[in-house]
């Protein structure tokens, strides 16, 4: 069986590693531990493709202790188990954990132990940020590595690594440094996608010196890594909205168009509902609906089509006049409640009991509904609502005007005295 070319040169120990100075270098942190033979558990977290597998398996190699690979979505309990009464009975084992993000909480609790007395040691390799997406009690045990993007020259280094070596290419191509650094900007630091990127050059064009026409012609997308669960995803949909925010129309269509080239309509879909009425809000209500009826409309036509009414939304939203203030009203209105949880007060229920004719809701008497005390007594003076003091929109502006005036009425809990007042007044 012919294995692809990224598996057949992985590097067999640090000395191998492109990159990553700061870790494998003369002076690097687990170059430190290999000197020292003393073996570390660790968390390795970086972008796909930059190496936290092989450098795992590498520091393994290197220490000469015998280690087991296992993936956190398709491992069991079982298989973990099987792994530590292995290692009571070989001596420490390390235990290299893909997606480690991912272990459930149940297998995390039965590592702890083990991880703890030096039964096993732990490298955990993520995509994810592990300061959020790693179980405190397997932090508290790890040291947390970053595993840096590769540089373009780095990559580049390593694809003349992989086209010389024996069991990489062997020198059966030829490729100009045009192409090479085509193919490593292409990657977005993603040093297997480069090398697959290479191998196909390789099947494409045999026997043929490989120059930068011939290697545009290959159809392979510039890798975005925008993977649901990974942090450029995130990072993507938060820029999106932060240039919204920021009313840059350049930058908001270029997140956007980052999500649509990754296919994730969803998520930019839902960022731009959020984002409307989160940022834009009272200042224009009207963006809001549109771009509600924006969403519908690319969800009918799917894409590639459906950037068509979605950029008509992001150009709105992004050059919209802004305004949080309902959104902020409404946060704080809810940490209020969380601490003080107060009853509704009777002529407010939905169906109040024992409660006298005079004292019930007024449905009736419209004329009495502003003058009426809505919030409990102990806080009828809390106030949520703060009017931007930037409104920019005719229609906001009007609201913060109407707000005011309605600060000024007097209102009253004492419903019957109300509705004897307005009552009189309507019959004179």
């Amino acid at each position: 069986m012919i294995q692809p070319l990224a598996f057949r040169i992985r590097p067999k120990t640090i000395n191998d590693i492109i990159g990553q100075k700061h870790l494998v270098g003369e002076n690097g942190f687990l170059s430190n531990s290999i000197k020292a033979k003393t073996p570390i558990s660790i968390i390795l977290y970086g972008v796909p493709g930059c190496g936290k597998t092989t450098i795992a398996e590498a520091y393994a190699t290197s220490l000469d202790i015998p280690f087991k690979k296992l993936n956190a979505i398709s491992t069991n309990k079982k298989e973990i188990e099987n792994v530590i009464n292995e290692a009571k009975i070989n001596g420490p084992t390390i235990v290299i954990i893909d997606e480690i993000h991912r272990l459930n909480k149940d297998k995390q609790d039965i590592l702890l132990p083990y991880v703890e007395d030096g039964t096993i040691f732990l490298i955990g390799a993520t995509t994810a940020n592990p300061y959020i997406s790693i179980n405190k009690a397997i932090r508290s045990r790890c040291h947390l590595l970053e595993v840096k993007m590769l540089s373009i020259e780095e990559i580049i280094e390593g694809l003349k690594k992989a086209i010389s070596n024996p069991y990489g290419l062997n020198n059966s191509i030829e490729i100009d440094e045009d192409s090479l650094n085509f193919i490593a900007k292409s990657s977005n630091g993603d040093f297997r996608f480069a090398l697959n990127f290479l191998e196909i050059l390789s099947i494409s064009y045999p026997n043929q010196k490989i120059n930068l026409e011939m290697t545009k012609k290959i159809n392979k997308v510039p890798n975005y890594g925008l993977d649901r669960d990974e942090d450029d995803h995130y990072n993507a949909v938060s820029a999106l909205q932060k240039s919204i925010r920021g009313s840059d129309v350049n930058a908001a269509l270029y997140y956007a168009a980052k999500l649509c080239i990754a296919g994730d309509l969803e998520s930019l879909e839902r960022r731009l509902l959020v984002c409307a009425y989160e940022d834009i809000g009272i200042a224009n209500p009207q963006a809001c609906l549109r771009t509600k009826i924006a969403i519908e409309a690319a969800e009918m036509v799917g894409l590639p089509e459906a950037i068509i009414p979605l950029s008509t939304a992001i150009v709105d939203l992004a050059l919209s006049p802004k305004s949080k203030s309902s959104y902020l009203a409404m946060s704080e209105a809810m940490e209020f409640a969380r601490k003080y949880p107060l009853e509704v007060m009777d002529y407010l229920k939905y169906t109040p009991v024992n409660t006298k004719e005079e004292d019930k809701y007024p449905y009736d008497m419209p004329e009495v509904w502003i003058h009426l005390q809505y919030l409990p007594e102990i806080i009828k003076s809390a106030r949520f609502f703060t009017p931007n003091p930037n409104a920019q929109s005719s229609y906001e502006k009007y609201l913060n005007e109407n707000y005011k005036k309605i600060l000024q009425v007097a209102r009253s809990s004492n419903l019957a005295k109300l509705k004897k007042f307005y009552g009189n007044n309507k019959k004179s």
